[in-house]
């Protein structure tokens, strides 16, 4: 078969879908042969003599790189841009704010029209509390039909439901009612707003609505035209942003599976914009920017290259997964931030130089051990956190005690003996301390007092750890005992291939479709790991410290993953992702500290070349309405387990 036929027969299963992942491993290749190329010897050099006799000690140690005039325009620009991207069609600024609480004493509502209308469904938005009500209908205030009587679906207010605009439809044949009457199943519960819908889908007006529950209609201009991602919560919201208002509400918390910090810190700009989609999702976009902010930093920090730092960052900006996960209010954002703050102190402490007084090693010591502290109040995957950092920490030691010779041991000895003492400060005594304090919120929702007089008896701490030490108990029970299955889980293995997205939202209107998921941008992800395999080649081959510490950071978040046999999802990976955009940032220095010209638009046509594919799939990130063709034929690269069919 000659090449042109060869050629023929592979266009023949060429379409659009399978165009773009085949372009884009076709890139992937010649970024990545652009690298081995940069790490030859440069031509007319002695370089590849100096490469066998000069065998580099393997240290953490180097110089660390300052930010500079030129980094301000590019940090600002990167600011801005991934803010308004960030805040965006974010959520709606409006909720109904006003509740009808269900009581004993107030457990029906009687709801009277001017004159009798034919009810087609009723849309509803449930506050807090579970239960049922039921619906009855009448013409004259005597005779009633209840509602499973006429076929309808249940208005039901399940866990899953609160604070989601609801529609329960009823059958086609309603004669026209003029009373209806809704009962609650228990109390106490609340409901917010309430709209009577016609079988033409016309709301029927305030002024034809007389009842003594005015919180069901007070916020009627609100109502919206269907439930969507933008007016109600989707996914773990309705365990997180739920939970962040109990915490302002002091009612005792649904969700107590994982640390409270997280939720406390949605509660802060709930209680600045109130109960809205925008409200309990805003803190999650903010932290999500100031990811990128550090980031940039950090990458500055090691590589001292604006270029590298606005390239790398624009990979972390770029990709999928935290851009989704950032946006959505749950606590996963959090514990990311915190692990990179974590590490980015970490790496200020192990590249002080060894001379330096043992002051200036501090700060950045410290600052690490609160930022883990605070990630572990947030999420216990900052643990595994905490592991990398303890590897990388111990590591430092050993490689600066080489650096003490002869008389200078004896100062070893008194500076490995201070420095022990801070990091049992830093990394234990006050992480516990944070992590306690962060059940503050927590015990006051469970109706624990904090006072003056309380403060002063031992019977206050003995509650109050008491209350901390069964949360403790019953996460470890929960997470190690969770048998549940989930068609979006997946194995660890397939996070890497980024191969089984979680799909959040996915609503049909007509011929368009509006789908978003959790999971990586292609050039990050595939190229990422691929780039983390060169990290382990230059820790062998060169004895790269940054390669390592980088190395290091990946395998503490991935590698206790391997062995978890419950359900477990991509977003796991998301920690992850700091480290493979820094090993990408790792190989854009070595090419540009090694090769120019042409070798410059390896690095940035990277950049762009992710750039262009968070466009790509920015419909399927941010759940606009779009054709359905657009999902099953340009989105769907691989097939069964992306959802965009």
């Amino acid at each position: 078969m000659s090449a042109l036929n060869f050629v023929e027969k592979i266009m023949e299963y060429v379409t659009l879908t399978t165009a773009f992942p085949i372009v884009t491993l076709f890139f992937l290749l010649m970024f990545f042969s652009h690298y081995i190329k940069s790490l030859r010897p440069r031509p007319g050099t002695t370089e590849w003599i100096l490469m066998e006799v000069s065998k580099k000690k393997l240290t953490f140690l180097s110089e660390r790189y300052k930010l500079e005039k030129s980094d301000i325009a590019p940090l600002l620009i990167i600011t801005v841009l991934f803010t308004a991207l960030a805040l965006f069609r974010l959520g709606d600024t409006t909720a109904p704010q006003s509740f009808f609480q269900f009581t004993n004493e107030r457990r029906e509502v009687l709801i009277e029209l001017d004159e009798p209308e034919e009810i087609g469904a009723l849309m509803f938005y449930p506050g807090l509390r579970t239960g049922q009500y039921t619906l009855e209908f009448s013409e004259d205030g005597v005779n009633w039909l209840e509602q499973n009587a006429r076929e309808t679906f249940a208005m039901n207010q399940s866990h899953a439901n609160l604070f989601k605009w609801r529609l329960a439809t009823l059958n086609n044949d309603n004669p026209p009612v003029k009373y209806i009457r809704l009962t609650a199943s228990r109390t106490p519960i609340e409901l917010g707003e309430l709209a009577l819908v016609t079988p033409k889908a016309e709301n029927i007006p305030l002024s034809r609505i007389s009842t003594s529950a005015h919180e069901l209609f007070d916020e009627q201009i609100i109502i919206p035209s269907r439930p969507t991602h933008m007016n109600s919560m989707y996914f773990d919201e309705i365990y997180h942003g739920r939970t962040a208002l109990e915490y302002l509400r002091g009612v005792e918390p649904y969700e107590t599976t994982h640390p409270p910090l997280g939720k406390t810190i949605i509660a802060g700009s709930i209680f600045l914009l109130g109960m809205t989609p925008f409200g309990w999702r805003l803190c999650g976009a903010v932290f999500g920017v100031l990811i990128l902010i550090i980031m940039y930093i950090f990458i500055k920090n090691m590589f001292g290259r604006t270029a590298v730092a606005v390239c790398g960052t624009l990979l972390l900006g770029f990709d999928f997964m935290r851009f989704v996960q950032t946006r959505i209010a749950t606590i996963d954002t959090y514990g990311v931030f915190f692990i990179l703050l974590a590490y980015f102190f970490m790496y200020r402490h192990i590249t002080t130089p060894p001379d330096a007084r043992f002051r200036r090693s501090l700060p950045p010591l410290a600052l690490s051990g609160i930022c883990f502290g605070l990630g572990c109040a947030s999420k216990w995957i900052v643990i595994y956190a905490g592991v990398g950092l303890a590897v990388i920490y111990f590591i430092r030691l050993i490689h600066l005690r080489k650096h003490y010779k002869g008389a200078e041991a004896r100062g070893f000895g008194a500076y490995l003996t201070k420095t022990l003492l801070f990091s049992v400060l830093f990394f234990i005594v006050v992480p516990v301390v944070i992590y306690c304090l962060s059940y503050i919120p927590f015990v006051l929702a469970k109706g624990l007092t904090i006072s003056a007089e309380t403060l002063a008896t031992p019977a206050f701490y003995h509650e109050y750890f008491r209350i901390v030490w069964e949360n403790q108990i019953l996460m470890y029970t929960y997470h190690g005992g969770l048998e549940a299955t989930h068609p979006f889980s997946s194995a660890w293995w397939q996070w890497i291939i980024n191969a089984k997205p979680v799909l959040y939202v996915n609503s049909y209107f007509g011929e368009t479709r509006a789908s978003f998921a959790a999971f990586g941008n292609p050039a990050v992800w595939w190229g990422g790991f691929a780039a983390m395999i060169f990290m382990v080649y230059r820790v062998i081959k060169y004895r790269d410290g940054k390669a390592l510490f980088i190395l290091i950071g990946y395998l503490s978040q991935l590698v206790p993953w391997i062995p978890v046999s419950r359900i477990v999802f991509i977003y796991h990976y998301f920690p992850s992702t700091l480290f493979i955009v820094l090993a990408l940032a790792h190989m854009f220095n070595t090419i540009l500290e090694r090769r120019k010209g042409s070798y410059k638009i390896a690095v940035y046509g990277y950049a762009a070349g992710a750039g262009v594919l968070f466009a790509l799939f920015y419909p399927a990130l941010s759940g606009m309405f779009v054709q359905r063709w657009y999902f099953s034929t340009l989105l769907q690269w691989i097939p069964e387990h992306w959802p965009f069919k």
